[in-house]
């Protein structure tokens, strides 16, 4: 997969990729917010992994910070700007309210990083993988796309089914599109979100390295969609035989994402 470009890369899933690929022998284009925390973790895996961790700076809710990762996944290949093997979108939060009571900038930044940008980025990598006959993007969506709660669960939706069309659509380039759907993460995305993890089960909530690590073996088998644990295996399948008016009677009982 060569040089692996991930968004969020800075905390939670997207750092778990970054450590991960690297003890892979991946070099890193880590893109996040926050620079100082970017610099940070790249020369960490420097030091630790022997990897080259280049840092781009960008707020993927607006156009310019979508520009500028756009450009460096388009780059031609060169000594300095190796070529993007893998595009990782993995950037997103959790809004932590219903719709009716959040303030619609909010709402609209959610769709930017969690839709829009994972439309752009995707746009550019699968036209340049394309042109180079091999690649590989991995949208990161959740177990929320299947539960029709809110809009956070909406954006994981539109990421499933977007990336189970872009999987058919570069069958036979060399090209795959895979979206790993987890369950809640031990991170601190609900956190962030201002949502009180003590109110999930502790068996219910899984490990990073063990969600990562399944999402990049079922990568590296083609695989278009992955649910990593066995826990939310089982949790996705019936899913999808409960009756949806059931299911939402359920999710009324969760933490709001």
């Amino acid at each position: 997969m060569g040089t692996a470009l991930i968004t969020g890369a800075t905390s939670g899933l997207g750092e778990e990729f970054a450590w991960q690929l690297a003890a892979r022998k991946h070099d890193l284009v880590l893109v996040a917010r926050r620079e100082n925390a970017l610099h940070n973790l790249a020369e960490r895996l420097h030091a630790i992994a022997g990897i080259r961790a280049e840092v781009l700076v960008a707020d993927l809710s607006t156009p310019e910070g979508c520009a500028a990762v756009a450009r460096r996944i388009d780059a031609p290949a060169t000594t300095h700007t190796p070529p993007i093997g893998l595009l990782v979108n993995n950037a997103g939060f959790g809004l932590g309210k219903p719709f009716p009571d959040n303030d619609l900038e909010a709402e609209i930044k959610g769709l930017d990083v969690m839709v829009r940008a994972v439309m752009i980025l995707s746009h550019h990598a699968a036209q340049t993988m394309r042109a180079r006959g091999r690649g590989a993007i991995l949208n990161v969506a959740s177990v929320a796309s299947r539960t029709g709660a809110g809009t956070y669960s909406a954006h994981k939706a539109w990421v499933v089914a977007f990336t189970e069309g872009l999987s058919e659509e570069l069958r036979g380039t060399g090209v795959t599109a895979t979206a790993v759907c987890p369950g809640p993460v031990r991170t601190a995305f609900f956190e962030n979100a201002g949502v009180d993890m003590d109110r999930i089960p502790s068996p219910l909530i899984a490990d990073a390295e063990e969600v990562v690590s399944e999402t990049l073996d079922a990568l590296r088998l083609g695989k278009v969609l992955v649910t990593p644990t066995p826990v939310y295996k089982a949790a996705m399948a019936a899913m999808k035989l409960m009756p949806r008016s059931l299911l939402r009677k359920v999710m009324r009982s969760m933490p709001h994402l």
